[in-house]
């Protein structure tokens, strides 16, 4: 493996959770296999793995990137990594505010009842 497969790895684990990791890995298959090494290595290797900003910061970025480009399935995964990069409800909710200003109200909606669920889940709401 290289250094950024092991750094995106532990990265991964660190957001993620090794719960949500081992899930993933037990998945892989030979199929997707490579493109599994590429988000490792490139989204967690590189990009979560830098320190220019916070996990907070990235945490924020993430939630309101996926609103505003309107994939929603991942939403849930990184409100619950909140519980680790230190993202908190309110910082969720100005990162939705800005959705809604910027990408329109209807993606910022459905991103805040995913939310809702997920935290009320997590036992935080």
């Amino acid at each position: 493996m290289t250094d950024r497969y092991d750094a995106g790895m532990a990265t991964r684990r660190a957001v993620l959770g090794d719960a949500h990791v081992d899930r993933a890995e037990a998945a892989k298959t030979p199929f997707d296999a490579p493109f599994q090494r590429m988000i490792t290595e490139g989204a967690w290797g590189t990009v979560w793995a830098d320190d220019t900003i916070t996990r907070r910061e990235r945490s924020m970025l993430t939630l309101a990137l996926l609103a505003a480009t309107g994939n929603f399935e991942e939403i849930p995964m990184h409100v619950r990594a909140t519980a680790s990069t230190g993202a908190s409800p309110d910082d969720i909710m100005q990162a939705f505010l800005h959705v809604g200003v910027y990408a329109g109200v209807p993606k910022a909606n459905h991103a805040i009842k995913l939310a809702k669920q997920t935290l009320q889940e997590m036992g935080v709401l």
